[in-house]
């Protein structure tokens, strides 16, 4: 099948290049896309009787949907008038640029083939290799996130006590307790038990595992033990003793976990408030578990940028 070719034009730059960076350049600069490139060679995501648009340029047009917050239709409008954004995915300012529909079948090649993960697992490969730092401790949590709509049959309700049900998915994540770089994560309906999927998500050598009181329990810190990690988990109850030592030991314990573990909050803050991940956007957990790889994926490359380049804040 034929693919287009794009970003013939050569750009003009200023005299000094590096001083006068977008943040998308920066962004650009942080990895070696043709590592991507490979995994999403094959795909070719056109209609019939038509050339197909590079994957690598459709993926990150993906990502600065993420970033800023786009559907399909205004992402197709913003690359045809942005030169930031035509310059981040390869295309030069006379090209034409990808239609919505494109955007669709590309997400669907995407989910059929499983590349989520994959993409996922190499750009944090590549961005965990630029933070040298020693591994101290890990965050792991989840966040109920709504589905696009009620009838999505493979989404379920996740209760909470003091809050109302949500109907959707939950997103349980491992980030580097230092660089909250999101390390694993994994999809699941709403109702699956936080501290039986806790454990699916950890890291080779967590070191300290640092987890809310709903990952109380032996399955959780079994599964941390196995991979050498020590779990500190908020714990609600104890014994009682004279003078209330006990009570108060559990409220040191609590502060110092927790002071470690709300990191990971500012994590979900990020991708509800900024990258408009309050509620699906597609039907299904295999949809979903895409959109949220992508929404971590753009966090990831995000945070590295102001991790190594400070002015990218």
């Amino acid at each position: 099948m034929a693919r287009r070719q794009i970003g013939q034009e050569v750009f003009t730059f200023v005299a000094d290049p590096i001083s006068h960076r977008g943040s998308l350049d920066r962004l650009s600069g942080l990895i070696d896309w043709s590592l991507l490139d490979r995994h999403l060679a094959d795909i070719y995501a056109a209609a019939k009787g038509e050339s197909a648009w590079p994957p690598l340029a459709l993926f990150r047009a993906l990502l600065l949907a993420v970033w800023y917050d786009l559907s399909d239709v205004k992402l197709a409008e913003a690359l045809e008038d942005r030169a930031s954004f035509r310059r981040f995915c390869g295309f030069a300012a006379h090209e034409p640029t990808p239609e919505r529909t494109a955007f669709v079948r590309f997400r669907r090649e995407l989910v059929g083939r499983s590349l989520d993960k994959v993409l996922f697992d190499e750009v944090t490969r590549q961005l965990k290799a630029q933070a040298i730092t020693i591994k101290k401790g890990t965050l792991v949590d989840a966040t109920v996130i709504a589905s696009a709509t009620h009838r999505d049959e493979e989404a379920a309700w996740a209760g909470h006590k003091r809050r109302k049900a949500i109907h959707g998915f939950k997103a349980h994540v491992a980030a580097d307790a230092d660089t909250a770089l999101v390390e694993e994560l994994t999809v699941t309906p709403g109702n699956v038990n936080d501290g039986r999927a806790g454990g699916v998500v950890l890291p080779d050598h967590p070191g300290d595992v640092y987890a809310d009181s709903a990952y109380r329990g032996t399955a959780f810190a079994s599964a941390v033990q196995s991979k050498g990690g020590c779990p500190r988990v908020v714990q609600t109850g104890v014994w009682g003793q004279p003078g209330g030592h006990a009570l108060r030991k559990l409220r040191v314990w609590n502060h110092q976990v927790q002071h470690v573990r709300c990191r990971i909050e500012k994590i979900f803050g990020t991708w509800k408030r900024s990258y408009g991940l309050r509620r699906m956007r597609w039907t299904g957990l295999a949809k979903a578990a895409l959109q949220v790889r992508l929404t971590a994926i753009a966090y990831n490359l995000k945070r590295m940028a102001v991790i190594l380049i400070p002015e990218a804040a």
